[in-house]
């Protein structure tokens, strides 16, 4: 059966939001029924002792239902950095694009100042790589994470790139709109195994030209869209506030309590299709 693939994009510019629908293939109507997964037992272990409460109603189920994950640990494949002998190397960056949402950081000296020399290059990839695996960390405390080595088979691959600019038509000028650079971008795909069980994957784009705080902290808000929160929290106190802050948050209560939600919901992704 042919792939599956969804591109709804979310697409942030400093503090202004913008929904911008992009194509949309056709979905069988044979889809699984919506069904509740098990809650990870490290979410189940989680309470929060501080009451203080979610944005879930903030979080949109997509046509297949939340986007939770089943199959443990979510498989994180992440670019490595270049070598002093590969100033541009672009090791994993070949991974097929998957579906959209992004965030917009901006750039800074360090990464300008990675033009100048191969050393400089390798030392600044190494510093994003150390910021997202930070981020990867951070939320491996609540769901099970595995960094593995190959793009191949991983469920979500982050590359060291800046999010491609997209333009949206503007019915009331009749004119095509480009849209601001945007620095973190997560997208998903959906397709199905060949044992037929209907599954996602992502992929997230990070600006490698940013400050290792600002790379950490757009890491820690797209990885937390593709373990399942596809939406933004009105708080800038969370990790998935709709905006860039100058001081970004750590992953708050209130994005566990959101994530618990979520995965206490029922989808149809983990699901064998019907006969």
């Amino acid at each position: 059966m042919g792939r599956l693939s969804i591109a709804i994009a979310l697409a942030i510019s400093t503090a202004v939001l913008c929904l911008a629908a992009d194509k949309l293939a056709a979905i069988p109507a044979n889809l699984p029924p919506l069904q509740q997964h098990p809650v990870p037992s490290t979410l189940v272990q989680w309470q929060d002792s501080t009451n203080s409460g979610d944005y879930f109603s903030a979080v949109k189920p997509t046509e297949v239902g939340y986007l939770v994950w089943s199959d443990f640990p979510v498989k994180i494949y992440l670019e490595p950095a270049t070598s002093l002998s590969e100033p541009h190397s672009r090791k994993g960056s070949e991974a097929e694009p998957l579906g959209s949402r992004s965030q917009a950081q901006p750039g800074n000296e360090l990464g300008r100042l990675c033009l100048l020399s191969p050393k400089l290059n390798s030392d600044a990839s190494q510093a994003w790589v150390d910021a997202v695996l930070q981020a990867v960390r951070e939320w491996g405390v609540y769901l099970p994470l595995q960094v593995v080595s190959e793009a191949a088979g991983a469920d979500i691959v982050v590359v060291r790139s800046r999010p491609p600019l997209q333009a949206s038509f503007n019915r009331n000028t009749g004119q095509f709109q480009i849209e601001r650079a945007r620095s973190a971008e997560a997208r998903y795909e959906l397709y199905i195994r060949p044992s037929g069980i209907l599954s996602h994957r992502f992929t997230i784009n990070l600006n490698p030209n940013a400050s290792p705080q600002s790379i950490l902290a757009s890491a820690r808000h797209e990885l937390g869209h593709a373990l399942g929160i596809w939406g933004h929290s009105p708080l800038e106190t969370d990790a998935l506030y709709f905006s860039q802050v100058r001081n970004p948050p750590l992953i708050s209560p209130r994005d566990i309590n959101t994530l618990k939600r979520i995965y206490q919901q029922s989808t149809r992704l983990g699901w064998h299709l019907p006969e």
